[in-house]
């Protein structure tokens, strides 16, 4: 009996991340059984969610997206991208249709696309919650009905039973919503008989490319799995996967290196044996898949949290950088007296000292003063008009403020005039909670064009 073997060509980490063109033709060489790409994720926060829009110009996903369409031409098998325009929302997944689409009428080219949607009806969630059937994750944000009635977005992420249904329609590109990044790549090997602890890891392996390896913006890679495990191999003749940088990527946005939940169950790999099979590639076996009753999937929403308005002032005078800290106190007082009884008083100040600790706050452990030092203040409030105003009423105070009432007043440097910028609108994520389905489609739709 012929044995079952799936091959994955993965071009990148995500579409928008550079490769190797070279390396991308030697993957083509090897007769892949599907291209699979990544479009996005939650690591660029909760705004792109909120409004549905992708955190890249459309003008370079375009550009890259049309490479790797007219290289699905040509090796005439799947081109599947998951989270399509960052978030994976309607509008997003729409928005590269929409790009899809015009490639095609400049290239002449007439495919079948299937499109996966994942985002959900608020008012359908809040009576999931209602009812019980919403579970919250560690560390999820409260929630309640009024929260997730008041979300922009909300999306499920679809495992490999969703991408399994959208590539059994025989589309010639499958353009998913919100999808988790492992399920692209799994979903094929496992719908062709192969290992599904393997397919998980794998996937899970190869989601960022080439960052398995030992030179990540090669970026492109081969997946060759089976019935007893997977082998990854870089397609950049003078990159190398080993066991060391395959077995570390579980460590890699991954809380437990060992365990991985996904929709259906979860990924085991503490029995995982990783072997060199040659200076380039490395053989994976002995990882496990454990499948838990009920079927769930991962909620993610958004919603506005109010609007911000920004201000950078830059400090060099010696004492003012020693007293850095006591100097933004004062600060933060002199702003809580100027609001009080007036229609700012609900803006909220945030300051972070850049070239301190700006990055972890409190969290920091480091000790170090730089010979200047940058305050940002973060002016967030219910409308736009409340946030600058608040920022122009500090103005003064982030130009001039002494530390003590009897010293002369000091003058700092704006780098910009006017200094107040607005942010805009900023969201917030508030739902991290997985929902039990009776069917994995339960929730999911496909539309299938041909264009």
């Amino acid at each position: 009996m012929e044995k079952k073997q799936t091959r994955i060509l993965v071009p990148a980490g995500a579409l928008g991340i550079s490769y190797s063109p070279e390396a991308l033709e030697w993957g083509l060489a090897q007769k892949p059984d599907l291209i699979a790409i990544d479009g996005g994720s939650t690591d660029s926060g909760p705004f792109y969610l909120g409004t549905g829009t992708s955190k890249y110009s459309r003008s370079a996903t375009k550009n890259d997206w049309s490479r790797l369409i007219k290289v699905q031409t040509r090796a005439q098998v799947p081109l599947l991208i998951g989270t399509a325009g960052t978030c994976g929302a309607n509008d997003a997944v729409d928005w590269m249709v929409d790009i899809t689409k015009e490639i095609c009428r400049e290239q002449g080219l007439h495919l079948r696309i299937a499109i996966l949607r994942s985002q959900q009806d608020p008012e359908l969630i809040a009576k999931a919650w209602c009812t019980g059937k919403l579970t919250a994750l560690p560390g999820a944000p409260a929630l309640t009905e009024d929260v997730i009635l008041s979300c922009q977005n909300i999306v499920a992420l679809a495992g490999v039973e969703q991408i399994q249904a959208a590539l059994a329609t025989n589309a010639d590109i499958i353009i998913a919503g919100r999808a988790t990044d492992t399920a692209v790549i799994a979903a094929l090997p496992i719908a062709q008989g192969c290992h599904q602890g393997a397919a998980w890891h794998g996937a899970k392996i190869a989601e960022c490319g080439a960052l398995a390896t030992n030179n990540p913006n090669t970026g492109v890679i081969l997946m060759d799995f089976d019935e007893e495990g997977f082998t990854i191999t870089p397609m950049d003749p003078n990159t190398q996967a080993t066991p060391y940088t395959v077995s570390a990527h579980m460590l890699y946005e991954n809380s437990d290196p060992h365990i991985l939940p996904e929709p259906g169950g979860y990924l085991d790999v503490s029995q995982a044996r990783y072997k060199p099979v040659n200076d380039r590639s490395v053989r994976v076996t002995g990882s496990q898949w454990k499948k838990t009753d009920p079927y769930t999937v991962k909620l993610e929403g958004a919603r506005l949290q109010g609007y911000q308005t920004v201000t950078l002032v830059l400090v060099r005078h010696s004492r003012y950088v020693e007293n850095i800290d006591l100097w933004t106190q004062k600060l933060s007082l002199q702003f809580k007296n100027k609001i009080q009884d007036t229609e700012l008083s609900d803006v909220a100040l945030d300051m972070r000292v850049v070239g301190k600790n700006a990055t972890l706050g409190s969290l920091e452990t480091r000790e170090s003063l730089a010979p200047e030092l940058g305050v940002l203040a973060i002016f967030t409030a219910k409308t736009q008009k409340q946030a600058r105003d608040a920022a122009r009423l500090l103005n003064p105070d982030l130009l001039h403020l002494p530390l003590t009432p009897d010293e002369p007043m000091p003058t700092f440097a704006f780098p910009f005039s006017p200094p107040e910028m607005d942010k805009g609108p900023i969201y917030e994520f508030c739902l991290h909670h997985v929902l039990a389905l009776r069917d994995p489609m339960e929730i999911f739709s496909i539309d299938v064009q041909d264009i």
